[in-house]
């Protein structure tokens, strides 16, 4: 589904993304894990199109498609979906103004009929429920006043209600509760499927224990250092990034 080979990025004529390869294959989910200021927030920076990243070189193929070519809009249009690290604060905004107008123009850009109002609420409220969120959250300006916990609960119910083919969770689970936790993974998984991808940025053991990736990849300096099954998380939660950073440098 997502094919990465040779990515590199810079911000500010800073390289940061150093030569990334990478392949997930649909149905699956992998991990990113890494230390801090290692590239892992870049690389979904860099997939969702935010124009102060600057592409220097290498290929990104989403189903076939030149990704790097495309607009942000168009990204997300054809299945794209990023969840922020810190989702920003929209006042005056309502969320499920916001919410709907974005799932209206998926369904545009698919050539499927708008959601009116009623039939937006309907689907969003059963979403609400299943995410163990109250309704109110809908009434409310985007993430104005959420808590941490809301605010990345909000990020996923905006996922379960887009239904993207390729989402990149850029450490959504800091910062929650093991019941918050729960939550967020559970909604990642109801979404798992031959027609559904993502790739999960954490720094964490706990998240991948309710997700079980499929791979797990080590960010460091920029580069893939080392991928693995579930049980790479595993040993980096045992003995941390010391002992294979010395090792690839």
């Amino acid at each position: 589904m997502l094919d990465i080979h040779g990515l590199t990025a810079s911000i500010g004529g800073k390289a940061i993304l150093k030569g990334i390869d990478l392949s997930v294959p649909a149905g699956e989910i992998h991990a990113i894990m890494g230390p801090n200021g290692s590239g892992k927030s870049t690389l979904g920076y860099v997939l969702a199109g935010r124009e102060d990243h600057s592409v220097t070189g290498g290929t990104v193929t989403f189903e076939g498609r030149d990704m790097l070519s495309m607009e942000p809009e168009a990204r997300a249009a054809a299945g794209l979906f990023l969840a922020f690290q810190a989702p920003i604060e929209l006042p005056g905004v309502n969320n499920a103004n916001f919410i709907r107008t974005a799932l209206n123009a998926v369904r545009r850009a698919h050539g499927e009929s708008e959601l009116d109002a009623v039939q937006f609420l309907k689907l969003a409220r059963a979403e609400l429920k299943r995410l163990a969120m109250p309704d109110d959250m809908l009434k409310r300006n985007v993430n104005v006043g959420f808590s941490g916990g809301e605010k990345k609960r909000n990020e996923v119910l905006q996922m379960t209600l887009l239904r993207p083919r390729f989402a990149v969770l850029d450490e959504t689970d800091s910062g929650l509760d093991i019941d918050a936790l729960k939550i967020v993974a559970d909604g990642v998984n109801a979404l798992r499927g031959p027609e559904f991808s993502a790739l999960v940025i954490t720094h964490h053991q706990r998240l991948l224990d309710h997700l079980v990736p499929n791979r797990v990849h080590v960010l460091a300096g920029g580069r893939i250092v080392r991928s693995g099954g579930p049980e790479l998380a595993k040993e980096l939660e045992k003995s941390g990034y010391g002992a294979m950073l010395a090792e690839a440098a």
